[in-house]
């Protein structure tokens, strides 16, 4: 009996790792663009009240 049960299967699957990955990074490059948006329009409202 597997340590991890379903959970141990389910990441051997190759499909749902790649799936896994592509969600993670589509994530994180939705939160560095976000990210990028704000900072760049704290510094617009920095730069208009100059």
């Amino acid at each position: 009996m597997e340590p991890l049960g379903i959970f141990g299967k389910v990441l051997h699957d190759p499909l749902f790792v790649g799936l896994l990955i592509i969600m993670l990074a589509f994530v994180f490059f939705i939160y560095l663009f976000i990210r990028r948006i704000m900072t760049g329009f704290q510094e617009g409202i920095q730069k208009g009240q100059r």
